[in-house]
């Protein structure tokens, strides 16, 4: 998959996690977009290392499900990061 591709998936899927997150996430589309594509990365990252799927092809339900979960993964520990940092 190429950059652009790489790109547009992470910010997708960075859109769909926040959608499916309870509550309501800091941060603007700015953010979303950004850890949308560091999740995606990191989805793709383990995906690969324990399960031996990656980021391959563009259309591949695979391949959206580990970088949605990466997003997940990266919009919960950036939330834990920000409420934190909010009340002290």
């Amino acid at each position: 998959m190429g950059i652009i591709g790489f790109l547009i998936l992470g910010l997708i899927a960075g859109a769909i996690a926040k959608a499916l997150l309870p509550g309501r996430q800091g941060g603007g589309i700015i953010i979303t977009m950004v850890l949308g594509v560091v999740g995606a990365l990191l989805g793709g990252f383990i995906g690969n290392a324990i399960f031996g799927v990656g980021l391959e092809e563009f259309f591949s339900i695979q391949t959206w499900l580990v970088a949605i979960v990466g997003s997940i993964i990266v919009l919960l520990v950036y939330g834990m990061i920000t409420k934190r940092g909010a009340r002290a």
